[in-house]
């Protein structure tokens, strides 16, 4: 591979802002494997956030990029996995694509395959772009992948901050998390925060049914289980609360001994949930990380917190919530789904051909 961009090169970043900023060139936020696509000739490298190479993860991705790039290109998007069937994007489907086994690798790609969608371009043939303006850029990218045909795509983009405002709302019902605003003047920056991201935040009351130790001691908590009941009256594992200050993890350890109980008769109880209950297991490596254990605490489900989150995936938080207060005054029984803002739901195809012009 000889590039004029060779691979590996860190992602240019965003950082986030309570409110869509005016005069930018706006797209949506995807929610799936940020990747930087190194294309010469037969030659593809698929690059993440952190770098590293996922090639071999995405075997039907190296084929679309064979099929549509130019010849020689380098270009940032995202792989994403779509649910066909709720026609939404589906990132933990994306995640499974992660195995070490190529058999399930291939397996996979048939069962759950991932598309391509491009926001920017940072070479083309012997050029390299990445002084050159966003707006320019914007354009070399449409005249590139002119012809591309899924599961390549390109996202949307507009210089209408009320038609940003109307995806904001919108997009949200098919997976996305937000929007992403470039000033058209921007030139690529690896690693660099210079971009802005508009992400969804609502509260929702949680009950506190565990914990997990953090990795610096016993004596301090490393993450808080959160449930909440369904129609069934079922308690079902939804995310976790993450981060506090060091003085804080202690406190709460403390805290939180006089609830510590039993697996017995405890609502995540998983191997009395044979019938495929989702819930924590009691003892689990990461499949991300695999020196991190993933083994909790269980608590009397008796504590309610308010934490800030973005959005759900499915019956779970998509993103580690953050704290927001403890709420003395809830029951737990009252923290239940129907307190959850849920997006209207929209059609994945109709976010993919949402394209007004720069």
């Amino acid at each position: 591979m000889d590039l004029p961009i060779m691979p590996p090169v860190a992602p240019m970043l965003a950082k986030p802002v309570g409110d869509i900023p005016g005069g930018q060139l706006y797209e949506p936020k995807w929610d799936g494997f940020r990747s930087i696509i190194f294309r010469d000739g037969d030659e593809v490298e698929i690059g993440s956030r952190n770098e590293r190479p996922m090639t071999r993860y995405f075997p039907e991705v190296v084929r679309a990029v064979l099929a549509n790039f130019p010849p020689r290109a380098v270009i940032d998007g995202e792989i994403v996995v779509a649910d066909t069937e709720r026609n939404t994007l589906d990132f933990e489907a994306l995640q499974q694509r992660i195995h070490p086994a190529a058999s399930r690798v291939n397996l996979l790609a048939e069962q759950t395959p991932a598309s391509f969608v491009a926001f920017d371009v940072l070479a083309l043939r012997d050029d390299d772009l990445t002084e050159r303006p966003f707006a320019e850029r914007r354009k070399l990218l449409e005249t590139a992948l002119s012809k591309a045909e899924p599961p390549v795509h390109i996202t949307p983009i507009t210089g209408d901050e009320a038609t940003a405002r109307r995806w904001f709302a919108e997009f949200e019902g098919a997976g996305l998390d937000g929007l992403i605003a470039k000033n058209p003047d921007l030139t690529y920056q690896p690693d660099k925060r210079v971009m802005a991201k508009i992400k969804h935040k609502r509260t929702a009351d949680c009950v506190v049914a565990g914990y997990r130790l953090h990795k610096s001691g016993e004596d301090r908590i490393g993450s808080l289980l959160l449930g909440l009941y369904d129609d069934r009256d079922v308690l079902v594992s939804v995310g976790v609360i993450g981060a506090f200050p060091m003085a804080t993890r202690k406190e709460l350890f403390a805290e939180l001994q006089p609830l510590v109980t039993s697996f017995e008769g405890h609502p995540w109880n998983w191997a009395a949930h044979a019938g495929g209950e989702r819930t924590p297991r009691r003892n689990e490596q990461s499949r991300w990380n695999a020196g991190k254990d993933l083994s909790f605490v269980p608590l009397r489900p008796e504590r309610v917190v308010e934490v800030r989150y973005d959005y759900m995936e499915g019956e779970r938080f998509r993103h580690t919530t953050q704290f927001e207060r403890w709420r003395p005054d809830r029951e737990p029984r009252s923290c239940t789904y129907a307190q959850l803002e849920r997006p209207v739901r929209f059609n994945l195809a109709d976010v993919l051909t949402a394209r007004p012009g720069v």
